[in-house]
């Protein structure tokens, strides 16, 4: 079966993805925990908790403390927290000069600092913080702010992993002719005990309009060739079950023959069927009402008694029940269901195929909608769409969920993925998108599983996918934590 892959580079994906090592002290007398390096669209966002416990900063001493991002010859200094001893600190006032850095730092004097600082800020992107590497820095100055000592530590690594899932699309099956059946049911009125048809009778002008439009409906399409026509007459269980067989019977082939003289088909066009008394009908209305003793009446209708004898034991053991189902249930049972079977022509065209989806989607097979989304632009609104079109119109159809769960991937609405890949079977290609969909999710456990299982079902890309996700996972977002 052919397919078509699609990969699609996920902007949404294209966030944080640090790898941090686990650096407790980058420099002497500073503790960095639950680092975090993130993009976040157009900004980078650095993250981290300071321990300055252990900082002991002397009277005449200044410390500032200074994280970097580097990447060969770029560089961006970050935000500095400073941290001033009682002296230096008040020479800083008493002179009128700035502090260290200018006065954009965060600064505290030594014995108001706190013990664990929460350090946030977020940068403009730039393209050289790719591959960047996050750097932390110690300074300590002396009389005259001059630099005494300076101490330099790393933090981690920034990169920036685009996930680019390849989608695989399954071509469905094409159908050798588009068979559908259109149905439904009419309750034509006869007298009593008898199978003439009156159309003026009762209700009976409704209920046959209902079948002549239907098959109108059908009939009018230019594209569609109506194949066969069926009618069953149902009649309800009381009376004799031989009389019933009678009135089943002969009704069904009066309706018949009355719809044989509006359309003159050919002799043996319309097929008939009959059942005498409907008591699966019957059931389902009991099934669905609230009658007290509803359970004991179902055990009756399931049993294997004969049919009379069925209909006296309900009439006698159950009388209030009995008067109910008469007079609210059994009328209903008497109906003519019917069925209009017909072939519809094939669209070749995606053109052709775009105008019929929108005007008549259900005229079109899997196919021909994928021949379609073919011809467009892989994750636009209309390619997208066009799957939607192709799983409403086929519920159950294992390829139609299949795509419609890749579509669903592609535009980032992983809810309505994993709904769709609960219908799409066990195949390759739909364990290889349920690892496609745990892998967008962050699931990589799951993700490496299940693109394993794929590739041993026979998928030829789930390799290198899986490679891709333990690239990804590499640089996983990952926050370190001193224990």
């Amino acid at each position: 079966m052919k397919k078509i892959t699609a990969i699609i580079a996920l902007a949404a994906c294209a966030l944080s993805l640090p790898a941090v090592a686990e650096v407790q002290t980058p420099v002497p007398g500073v503790g960095v925990d639950n680092v975090k390096i993130a993009r976040n669209s157009a900004y980078m966002a650095v993250d981290m908790d300071v321990d300055l416990q252990s900082l002991k900063v002397g009277s005449n001493r200044a410390v500032l403390l200074t994280p970097y991002l580097v990447n060969d010859n770029d560089s961006l200094a970050l935000y500095s927290v400073g941290i001033y001893g009682r002296k230096r600190y008040f020479y800083y006032l008493r002179n009128g000069k700035s502090l260290l850095s200018d006065g954009t730092e965060e600064s505290y004097r030594a014995r108001q600092k706190p013990n664990e600082l929460t350090y946030h800020t977020l940068v403009p992107y730039e393209e050289w913080m790719n591959g960047s590497t996050l750097k932390f820095k110690r300074e300590d100055y002396g009389c005259c702010s001059a630099l005494v000592d300076e101490y330099l530590g790393e933090l981690g690594a920034y990169h920036d992993v685009v996930f680019t899932p390849q989608f695989e699309y399954k071509r469905p099956v094409a159908d050798a002719l588009k068979t559908r059946t259109l149905s439904g049911r009419a309750f034509i009125d006869f007298p009593v005990n008898r199978t003439e048809l009156y159309p003026n009778y009762r209700n009976n002008q409704i209920e046959l309009a209902k079948i002549i439009a239907t098959i109108d409906s059908v009939r009018r399409d230019e594209d569609v060739t109506i194949t066969s026509i069926k009618i069953k007459g149902f009649a309800s269980p009381e009376g004799p079950y031989d009389n019933n067989i009678r009135l089943a019977k002969g009704r069904t082939e009066t309706l018949k023959q009355y719809v044989q003289n509006l359309y003159k088909f050919e002799p043996g066009f319309i097929a008939t069927d009959y059942e005498p008394e409907d008591w699966e009908g019957l059931r389902e209305f009991v099934v669905g009402c609230g009658l007290d003793r509803k359970d004991e009446i179902l055990a009756l209708i399931d049993s294997d008694m004969a049919p009379d004898p069925k209909n006296d034991k309900l009439r006698s053991a159950y009388p209030e029940e009995y008067k109910f189902l008469f007079q609210a249930i059994y009328p209903a049972l008497r109906h003519s269901d019917y069925y209009i079977t017909y072939n519809i022509r094939s669209y070749t065209t995606p053109e052709e195929i775009r105008k019929v989806m929108y005007e008549a989607p259900h005229k079109l097979s899997l196919n021909e909608l994928f021949v379609l989304a073919q011809s467009l632009e892989p994750g636009s609104d209309e390619y997208n769409e066009v799957f939607e079109t192709a799983v409403r119109m086929f519920p159950n159809d294992e390829t139609a969920n299949l795509n419609a769960a890749n579509s669903a991937m592609q535009r980032r609405d992983f809810v309505s993925a994993a709904r769709y890949l609960e219908k799409a079977g066990d195949g390759a290609e739909a364990v290889y998108a349920r690892g496609v969909l745990a892998a967008l999710q962050a699931d990589y456990d799951n993700a490496e599983t299940l693109i394993q299982q794929a590739e041993t079902l026979g998928m030829n890309d789930a390799a290198s996918v899986l490679e891709h996700i333990q690239e990804v996972r590499k640089y996983a977002p990952v926050t370190t934590t001193n224990e």
